[in-house]
């Protein structure tokens, strides 16, 4: 049994969250999947001294009236597409419902700096959480402002404006690598897009981890060997896929530089995490989370619990 073909979106009315849906929308119609859009809200309580520190809770009539309006607004903005849309209004923490949501989708969408939208409530949070904790792999779509102003991501003029035409992902010969460059192939067979496998090797003076190098080693040679590791995993994965061609760079920096350095040109970065168990500690690895921070364009992030799950599930 395999999930729905899905893509789960979460938005709250700001810019940033309609920017990602915008994507969400473009990529529905482009692999001819339906889109579930949900809006969440929390409701607050505040402690009444009258009732002998207890709870009063606000009145939601609201609140709710607020959040079924953001969907409204959203389900509007997809009244062109051509691909099944649902909309849900959610009780509850925005990240813990999409969360929750995200085992039974295929794909999560979410924006980045989500200001003074519905409740003036951030993104910031859901945009890290989710891609750490979701059963299935998430898209953060960053916003830039008025460089991402309103479209209509239907409209049949050819200009697409979410078209992604190069993928950069990020290899560094760890499973959890080869795990975000299978789901980077799947990617790039749905957009036609080029695909560029990046390994980072830190080999500068400064404070890269691989500055301890006796002087006297070759780093040519160090480079060398990743690429001929990178030739390895990308040859394993091509022979699956042998219409499709990867182009690979090994450079000197971190991974995390290098992708964000890549993102400037290209439509979509995928990475791949461990992630962590719960909501103690850290979210997300160093590198996923630093090219969340600071990609220019969306980012793709594929923990190995959520392919596993994904995997799982198709082989039931």
């Amino acid at each position: 049994m395999t999930r729905p073909e899905v893509v789960l979106v979460g938005v709250d009315g700001s810019a940033a969250s309609l920017h990602a849906l915008d994507w969400a929308a473009a990529y529905a119609e482009r692999v001819r999947w339906g889109i579930h859009v949900v809006c969440s809200y929390s409701l607050p309580s505040f402690t009444a001294a009258s009732l002998d520190g207890g709870y009063a809770a606000l009145d939601d009539t609201a609140i709710a009236e607020g959040a079924k309006a953001v969907l409204d607004e959203a389900r509007s903005r997809l009244s062109d597409l051509t691909v099944p849309v649902q909309g849900t209004v959610a009780t509850g923490d925005a990240a813990g419902v999409l969360v929750e949501l995200s085992s039974e989708h295929s794909l999560a969408v979410v924006g980045t700096r989500g200001r003074g939208g519905f409740t003036e409530r951030l993104l910031g949070t859901v945009s890290s959480a989710l891609p750490a904790h979701a059963h299935c792999p998430t898209v953060v779509v960053p916003y830039r402002g008025e460089r991402d102003s309103t479209i209509d991501p239907a409209r049949n003029d050819g200009d697409v404006v979410h078209e992604v035409r190069r993928i950069v992902v990020g290899v560094d010969g760890s499973p959890t690598a080869e795990v975000a460059l299978r789901h980077a192939v799947g990617q790039a067979e749905a957009w036609g897009a080029e695909l560029v496998a990046v390994a980072g090797v830190p080999l500068g003076s400064g404070a890269g981890v691989l500055a301890w190098l006796p002087s006297q080693i070759d780093h040519e040679q160090v480079l060398d060997d990743v690429k001929a590791g990178l030739d390895v995993i990308v040859d394993r994965v091509l022979a699956e896929h042998p219409e499709l061609t990867i182009k690979r760079h090994v450079l000197d920096g971190s991974g995390a530089e290098l992708l964000t350095e890549f993102s400037e040109a290209a439509d979509l970065v995928v990475v791949g995490s461990r992630g962590r168990g719960g909501f103690r500690g850290l979210l997300l690895g160093s590198t996923s989370q630093a090219v969340l921070h600071h990609s220019k364009c969306p980012v793709l992030v594929v923990t190995r619990k959520c392919d596993e799950e994904l995997q799982a599930e198709s082989a039931a």
